[in-house]
């Protein structure tokens, strides 16, 4: 039997609908609707009575925000309603965590959950523009309009899927027949691959092939998988005369006898693989690369890296990678995106390496345009953007990974294709990792997420350009992102007893089985019968070529399966064994045991037909001179500097972009050095990232810096010249941060239109890997891998050409430097960089100018570093001056023009007023530009420039695209205070407490959790808890209430139980805790034990929703209890927040007095408090309330740059009666050496110290 269930948040609690309101109001303009409902409707089959009523008020709605509704609800006849569900197939976390905590509720089989959104239009809404609603509303690549009525049963009828077909005849067709048969099956290879697979069948196989051969060939050559464009030969090379094109040629010469040095006579293609990677080839032979980790696997660049953990040296493995999902992320841009930060994670993570930080790079049209301008076949600019924001950020922040740079490049030439860069970097010990060759009977294990239709064709899908019908055709090209389980293979590969039998790993990305297994070993048997599915009806083909994401090819030797399959089993991950290495060189799969794919390894090898082409490369156009340019908004400064200065601060690639980094979790793992955004008040953007190395135990000073390069102006005039400054961007942000430039190691990422024959194309990508061999042949570092995606044209249009450059570099993070001003009276100096008339910096110059940076930030000198980049000094001032508010005197010999020049390589320095210039700097060429002062302006001569104005202006641009602020609230929160301490102590004493930690799907602060009590002496006992079957479930519940008994401390972290669905937090944790088992645990270690409890973050919303607080018990919740409940901004936060000890009643507590105040690090989407006035008031007398949101004068508010989630009475933290349940919001764990140094303030509560020594 089929129930139905309608679920919608109360008035007031309704953030998402008064949003789509708002959306719908403004951007569709729809002038007659005058409201919008959002209904959640939910279908649930196979559970009883008692289950579904159970389930009705603790999973699927929460009582003191949502009304419940069953099997009908009241919507208004004039109303229109548009109801949407995904397309069969594609994967639905509302759904599955539904169906996965009803089962922990009833530990039977999973029930069928099938969920749609209804979204009521009221007002006058008129059939069009209802039909343009519906148009705005679904995607088809994603989602369809749902049936209103109730089906009779959520069994899907599975057909049966026949044998795979033999072409018959393909041998034999002629060219035409052979096109016709190419472009029916939609193939990515060319006519010419298709007749040498022809010649292939006929001559050596001497049969026809199967459909399922041809598919897997074309997912094996296409150029996602394959990079066949970039291994095409180039034959001529004509480089057209002109000033700017002198130094093409010369780095042209200086590649051929690059060639020479590195080949000798060996006989090598010119193409434009050969010219990325030939700077690290030849200072490899030069013996100057000695860092490098070289295998057979190629995962992610690799480098060796010397570790200091607790004091003492270790080898470690440091990984990096930057991945694109252009063409996903612009037809399904939440999906695209996520998946997106899926695959670049998994890159370092088949690496066995732990990814410990995140950037993410991305290229958009204007998101202000007009959604009646959209082209035909494109979705609007604004969802683009703001939807695949809300993807990778989903994803990162579910998966528990640091976000320490996100950047959006805007130009309208991205409205061809969007451009969606992860970049990411991780890191392990270099004895956890074990590389071996494949030996005959090895086994590959599939490890992780089911296969399912989502990403079938992804690879071909993404070498091919885009059309008008890619949203209609494209559905199944698009995977959908799982991150809770990539989660679990991040825990499981991190343990070394498991990674350690690892010979081999593969990640499944592009091609799925054919390439992921295809790629492990020369010969192989396949079964495709064993791989797991979603669902039934796949056939043979699905399964060689589904991109289905989280899932990992391992390779283990056949005496290690078992041991293998039992440590994934621990964490709470399904693996099979699905193929075996043979002696064999052929790539072999069998489906219903037939062989449908049979192919030799040399044939797949060749990579299709060997590609020729020639290059012309055009000159740049004089009078388009990038470098003898200002800003065109600053060009009348002269006139007015004022209003010059503030346009350019306006310019969407200077303005702020603070409501779109701020979605992102930037502090999770403890080890973020450098904020997004520095100072007191969080303004001043960093110039990259910087993270600790993610030590397991104890603590290390070595940290790794991140940071890009890319200007798509420079590009556009000049590709050469482009690529070239786009490394000595990344780089001078690395030397602006404390790295040192001469150890910086480079990953390019490049994106260019689909080249065709068209030599003129072909000149854009290969000057512009010219301009980046260029730059790193001058200043000595490599590039040692990257990422092409060469489709980035729709119809006419193409993406700019565009090389991104990523620089990595290690250092010691007690010298890492931050953007922010950081007092009054200090001298404010510029290090200049030359660029001679043919557009080339002087790298002499260049050297010793970051040489004399890196020495001074080393000997504590440098007091804020900021690099020049297209918004001139006038930019770079300006943001070192938000951070602390912090005003500027310009000297009065500094020419105002030069403030918007485009000085790229150029830093600025703030140096303390007690320091000798000229002696400091005697090596090198500086400017003095002025002195840092009290008063909060920027003054230029008898121009005063308001700081506060300056940056209410800067952040004014994409405010409605990526807000900051929320309606101001009139009234003043309570400042609360309760100085009595619990006298309340344990009967027994205890020298280790014991702290237990359940770890449930979704859990991701576990590590810095642990860490925090293990430093302050408590013995953590951690669980994992497995729901893949009714017995483990069981299992799982009975070890918890075993694990309480046993334990003083039980923690609940952070992270997303379940993804914190359905569309709430802390769920699955609840309904865990609810089991009668747990229940009477948790009780007896409360009332009989005197023990303690702990949330913080998600552990709090589990608190909250179980009764523990404030009431100290678990109990069923109803209209009247406190929650948490969605930010009132409607998005995630993460930042720095100061924090209030208002009562030390709690014995977490014990360490600070009332009127403390710290900066603590928050990050959550659902952290707004929300009580009645009885139930504050109780709690004020009883001195629960623990902790406020306080502004820089100490106190409590509702101003959303301090209270960032808009809690009532600025609650951030509540205990039970007694103190002895804590819940809080912010991460107090998220502590350390180095952490968050660009944001002031006292960080650590001594919370965890507090616990423990409560029992000592």
């Amino acid at each position: 039997m089929v129930r139905r269930v309608f679920v919608e948040k109360k008035k007031g609690f309704d953030l998402e609908a008064q949003r789509m309101y708002r959306d719908l109001k403004e951007n569709l303009r729809i002038a007659g609707l005058s409201g919008v409902r959002l209904i959640n409707r939910y279908d649930v089959e196979g559970i009883s009575d008692e289950e579904y009523e159970s389930a009705k008020r603790t999973i699927f709605s929460e009582p003191p925000v949502e009304e419940v509704f069953d099997e009908t609800i009241s919507i208004d006849e004039k109303d229109k309603i548009v109801a949407i569900e995904y397309l069969p197939g594609q994967y639905d976390q509302r759904a599955d965590s539904a169906s996965q905590c009803i089962q922990i509720l009833t530990h039977g089989e999973r029930p069928n959950v099938k969920v749609a959104k209804l979204i009521v239009l009221q007002g006058d809404v008129s059939q069009e523009e209802y039909e343009k609603v519906k148009k705005y509303l679904i995607n088809p690549v994603e989602c369809q309009e749902a049936s209103l009525e109730k089906p009779s049963t959520l069994d899907v009828e599975v057909t049966v899927p026949e044998d795979v077909k033999v072409l018959k005849g393909f041998v034999n067709m002629s060219r035409e027949e052979l096109k016709a048969f190419a472009d029916s099956m939609g193939l990515a290879m060319s006519l010419e691959d298709l007749e040498f697979c022809q010649k292939y069948f006929r001559d050596d196989e001497k049969r026809d092939p199967t459909i399922t051969e041809i598919r897997v060939i074309d997912t094996y050559w296409s150029d996602h998988c394959r990079h066949t464009t970039f291994l095409t030969r180039i034959q001529n090379v004509d480089i057209q005369e002109g000033r700017f094109t002198a130094p093409v040629k010369e780095a042209y010469e200086s590649y051929l006898q690059s060639r020479k040095f590195v080949y000798g006579d060996k006989e090598k293609d010119v193409c434009l693989m050969d010219i990325a990677v030939m700077g690290m080839r030849e200072l490899k032979k030069r013996g100057l690369l000695n860092d490098l980790d070289e295998s057979d696997e190629v995962n992610a660049c690799s480098i060796v890296v010397n570790v200091d953990v607790n004091g003492k040296n270790e080898e470690w493995l440091v990984m990096f990678k930057n991945e694109t999902h252009n063409h996903p992320t612009e037809i399904e841009p939440f999906g695209g995106a996520a998946t997106c930060l899926g695959g670049a994670i998994r890159d370092p993570l088949s690496g066995r390496s732990y990814v410990y930080q995140a950037m993410r790079v991305t290229g958009s049209g204007d998101p202000r345009t007009s959604i009646d301008d959209t082209l035909p076949g494109k979705l609007p600019q604004r969802k683009i953007t703001t939807e695949a924001a809300q993807g990778y950020s989903s994803y990162g922040n579910q998966i528990g990974l640091a976000t320490g740079q996100v950047a959006e490049i805007y130009d309208e030439d991205f409205v061809a294709k969007r451009m969606e860069i992860g970049a990411v970097i991780g890191a392990a010990p270099r004895k956890n990792v074990k590389r071996e060759k494949p030996k005959a009977g090895d086994v590959i294990i599939l490890l992780g997420g089911r296969t399912g239709r989502d990403g079938c064709g992804g690879a071909t899908g993404s070498s091919k350009e885009h059309t008008e019908e890619s949203l209609l055709t494209c559905g199944a090209e698009v995977q959908k992102g799982n991150p809770i389980t990539e989660r679990k293979i991040q825990r499981l590969f991190r343990k070394p007893e498991v990674s350690t039998m690892i010979k081999k790993c593969n990640d499944f990305g592009a091609g799925g089985v054919s390439v992921a297994i295809g790629e492990l070993a020369e010969g192989l048997r396949i079964n495709l019968d064993a791989v797991p599915k979603k669902y039934e009806g796949l056939d043979g083909t699905e399964l060689a070529i589904s991109e289905s994401q989280e899932r990992m090819a391992v390779m283990v030797a056949k005496e290690n399966v078992d041991a293998f399959i039992k440590a994934s089993k621990e964490e709470n991950l399904e693996a099979t064994p699905v193929a075996e290495v043979t002696d064999d060189r052929r790539l072999v799969m069998y489906w219903r045991g037939k062989a449908i794919v049979d192919i030799k390894r040399d044939f797949l090898d060749t990579n299709g037909v060997k590609q020729n082409t020639n290059v012309l490369v055009a000159a740049p156009l004089e009078e388009e001179y990038y470098f003898a340019g200002i800003p065109k908004e600053a060009e009348d400064y002269s006139k007015d500097l004022r209003d010059a200065w503030i346009r350019n601060l306006q310019r969407l690639n200077v303005c702020s972009q603070k409501g779109l980094v701020e979605r992102f979790d930037s502090t999770i793992g403890a080890g973020t050095v450098l904020m997004p955004f520095g100072g007191k008040y969080q303004l001043t953007p960093s110039e990259g990232m910087a993270a600790k190395i993610p030590v397991p135990d104890g603590d290390t000073n070595t940290g790794t810096l991140m940071a890009f390069g890319y200007n798509p102006s420079i590009a556009k005039w000049s590709p050469f010249h482009g690529a070239m400054f786009a490394v000595i961007e990344s780089v001078a942000k690395i030397v602006a941060m404390g790295g040192n430039h001469k150890k910086i190691r480079l990953s390019l990422q490049e994106y260019f239109e689909k080249l065709g024959k068209d030599p003129k194309k072909w000149g854009k990508p290969f000057s512009a890997l010219l301009g980046a061999y260029y730059a790193q042949t001058k200043i000595g570092i490599p590039a040692i891998g990257g990422k092409d995606s060469m489709s980035g044209t729709f119809k006419d249009m193409n993406v700019p050409p565009t090389l991104v450059s990523f620089a990595v570099a290690t250092m010691d993070v007690n010298y890492t430097v931050s953007s922010e001003f950081k007092k009054a009276g200090s001298k404010v100096v510029l290090i200049p960089l030359k660029i001679n008339e043919n557009g080339v910096p002087d790298f002499a110059q260049l050297d010793k100018n970051y040489a004399a940076v890196h020495q001074m930030i080393m000997n504590r000198k440098v007091l804020a570093a900021h690099t020049v980049r297209s918004g001139g000094i006038s930019e770079a001032i300006s943001k070192m001056c938000f951070g602390n508010m912090i005003g500027f005197k310009f000297e009065a010999s500094v020419d105002a023009r030069r403030l918007f020049e485009p000085l790229y390589g150029s830093i600025v320095l703030e140096l303390d007023e007690s320091l000798n210039l000229d002696e400091l700097l005697k090596d090198v060429e500086y400017e003095f530009l002025g002195v840092t002062q009290e008063k909060t302006t920027i003054d230029f001569g008898n121009v005063g420039l308001d700081l506060v104005e300056l940056c209410q202006k800067w952040q004014e641009p994409l405010e409605k695209v990526f807000p900051t602020a929320t309606e101001p609230v009139s009234s003043t929160p309570k400042q609360y205070k309760f100085e009595k301490r619990n006298s309340i102590k344990p009967s027994v004493s205890i020298a280790k407490p014991r702290i237990f930690m359940p770890i449930f799907p979704g859990t991701n602060c576990e590590y810095d959790t642990a860490r925090a009590f293990e430093k302050a002496g408590g013995v953590v006992d951690m669980l994992v808890i497995k729901n893949l079957t009714p017995s483990e479930i069981d299992e799982s519940i009975r070890e918890m209430a075993k694990r309480i008994d046993n334990s003083q401390i039980v923690m609940i972290p952070g992270g997303f139980s379940g993804g914190d669905e359905p569309d709430g937090s802390g769920k699955f944790i609840a309904t865990a805790f609810r089991n009668p088992r747990v229940k009477d645990a948790v009780m007896r270690l409360l009332k009989e034990r005197d023990g303690l409890m702990l949330g913080i973050c998600n552990g709090f919303q589990a608190l909250i929703k179980l009764g523990l607080v404030p009431y100290g018990e678990i109990r069923d919740l109803n209209e009247d209890s406190p929650t948490l409940t969605f930010n009132t901004i409607g998005r995630h936060v993460s930042c720095m927040v100061r924090t209030k000890i208002t009562s030390t009643l709690s014995p977490w507590f014990n360490n600070v007095k009332v009127g403390d105040i710290h900066t603590i690090a928050v990050s959550h989407g659902e952290g707004r408090f929300v009580a009645s006035k009885e139930v504050l008031e109780m709690m004020e007398k009883n001195g629960q309330i623990a902790t406020q949101y306080v502004d820089l004068d100490g106190n409590a508010t509702y101003d959303i740059r301090f209270n960032p989630n808009g809690s009532f009475e600025a609650i951030e933290g509540i205990t039970s009666p007694d103190g002895r349940v804590l819940g809080k919001m912010g991460h107090s764990e998220r502590i350390g050496t180095n952490v968050a140094k660009n944001v002031p303030g006292d960080k650590d509560q001594k919370l965890f110290e507090a616990g423990v020594n409560y029992f000592k």
